[in-house]
């Protein structure tokens, strides 16, 4: 007589799955994260001048605000998650959707930096620095925009019959949401406050 064990729904490492595959998932995104730095960092100290004048042409005050708005949704994200973990549902919702706000506004907020940089003849093509501006705050702008439609559904089905009570998705999510406000807080001082900026 033989017996087979089932560890099909009590994950061996004690851990969710979904959770184990984020943590992977974002140990790749900081590897390809970490490309753009050491990039940034070379072409910084061989191209030192231009480094520092293109820095001068950024909005530090901006970025500060824009900051801020992803430290707070930092708190919302990990209060969602809390209530939803209580049974919550009505302040799973309101933090959930304070969450997304934030998202939206650091995007907003983006818009305007990058329509200022147009609008003054500054392009990816105008420099290495700017080369690399735009393209490590627009990839980390298309991070901010994956987090946020995933929020959206999860915001659109707590309204529905069933609500939505999948508090390990909401985790992964947020470990995921962590992440981005994470990698904005070492963009930050690379590009804004290395030197000097005007406000």
């Amino acid at each position: 007589m033989s017996a087979t064990l089932d560890l099909s729904h009590e994950p061996v490492t004690g851990v969710f799955h979904g959770k184990i595959g984020m943590w992977l998932f974002l140990a790749s995104e900081i590897m390809f994260f970490s490309g753009f730095f050491a990039a940034f960092i070379i072409l910084r100290n061989a191209n030192l001048e231009t480094f520092m004048h293109g820095a001068h042409e950024l909005n530090w005050m901006l970025a500060t605000f824009n900051t801020a708005v992803l430290i707070g949704s930092s708190l919302t994200m990990a209060l969602s998650i809390l209530n939803l973990e209580r049974g919550d549902t009505a302040k799973f919702r309101t933090f959930l959707f304070i969450t997304i706000l934030c998202g939206f506004t650091f995007l907003i907020v983006k818009y305007f930096e990058y329509t200022a940089k147009f609008h003054h003849g500054i392009t990816p093509g105008t420099n290495s620095f700017f080369g690399l501006y735009f393209l490590m705050t627009g990839f980390h702008g298309m991070h901010v925009v994956a987090g946020i439609i995933p929020m959206w559904w999860m915001l659109a089905r707590s309204f529905t019959k069933g609500g939505y009570k999948d508090v390990h998705r909401v985790e992964i999510l947020g470990l995921y949401w962590h992440f981005v406000d994470l990698v904005w807080i070492f963009l930050f001082p690379v590009m804004y406050l290395i030197f000097p900026t005007k406000g």
